[in-house]
């Protein structure tokens, strides 16, 4: 029987093994390495690094295996345990059942309605799924060198909402912000309510696809960088307003358009600063390597 686990198992996984397989292979990683990190054997890693095509009823969720593949590949560059990738994959299953695209592509594969995907649901503890999801997130994001960096003199905080977000409590953030001890950053473990400012912001924007948020400092040579990215940047007007002024009207950007980075130039008594947005932490850091790229 066609089960949308199977689904994931003989169509999704081997789309995203043959991503992670063929960067980290760009990346100087042995087959033999990929192989042993991968579970699976050396002469398949050939294949999914040579031959290896996704089918066409992936895509519509190209963008989403490219997150999954990056997030691992940070994971395993970082040492991460078998077990701990093995755990992240399946939530990320999960996930994917509340995604649309993924159950229009089950239900083509399997003939039966795709609703069924959000049945299965029903166990999963949301919250949960957020404050790990967040974690593992800041876990990549602390240990990256160029970030220290980059984190603004007000601080950085990373936030991921749920879904349709209602209020702050729905916004899971670091405590305190994310500061620098020693020249190093350090941060809390992630908390429902720890965020009013970059929460607010979420909650204001809420629409599915912009569910996390990460502050940077602005600069000459930062906004250089972005332009270099390629993301798609939105800029507010320069002045004095409150951080509820500025959170309505970064809000009001989202509502025509869906922006990878919004720079808020500041003004009397207001930070410079840039705010990278994306579906999901990871989606946010991928942006942000990107913006390291050009500094």
């Amino acid at each position: 029987m066609r089960t949308p686990s199977v689904f994931w198992a003989e169509v999704v996984i081997p789309a995203i093994r043959a991503r992670v397989a063929k960067v980290l292979y760009s990346q100087g990683y042995s087959q033999g390495e990929i192989a042993d990190i991968m579970g699976v054997t050396q002469a398949m890693v050939s294949k999914y690094i040579t031959r290896y095509s996704p089918p066409e009823i992936l895509k519509p969720l190209e963008k989403e295996i490219e997150n999954i593949a990056l997030a691992l590949v940070e994971l395993i560059k970082r040492g991460e345990k078998k077990e701990n990738l093995v755990k992240i994959l399946e939530r990320k299953y999960f996930e994917l059942l509340r995604n649309e695209e993924f159950c229009k592509a089950y239900e083509s594969y399997s003939g039966l309605p795709g609703n069924i995907c959000g049945e299965i649901l029903s166990f999963i503890s949301e919250r949960q799924s957020v404050i790990e999801e967040l974690s593992k997130a800041l876990s990549v994001l602390l240990s990256d060198e160029k970030f220290p960096e980059l984190i603004p003199e007000i601080r950085s905080n990373f936030a991921y909402s749920l879904p349709n977000p209602k209020g702050i409590e729905d916004v899971a953030a670091v405590p305190g912000r994310i500061t620098l001890v020693h020249g190093k950053p350090f941060a809390m473990p992630p908390q429902f309510g720890a965020s009013r400012h970059t929460a607010k912001i979420l909650v204001r924007i809420s629409n599915p696809q912009v569910r996390a948020v990460l502050n940077i400092r602005y600069g000459e040579d930062v906004e250089e960088a972005l332009k270099l990215s390629g993301l798609k940047i939105a800029r507010l007007k320069e002045g004095s307003r409150s951080e509820e002024e500025t959170e309505v009207k970064i809000a009001e950007l989202f509502k025509e358009e869906i922006w990878d980075a919004v720079i808020d130039p500041g003004g009397f008594g207001v930070e410079p600063c840039v705010y990278i947005f994306g579906r999901d932490p990871w989606d946010v850091i991928r942006k942000l390597r990107l913006i390291e790229k050009h500094l």
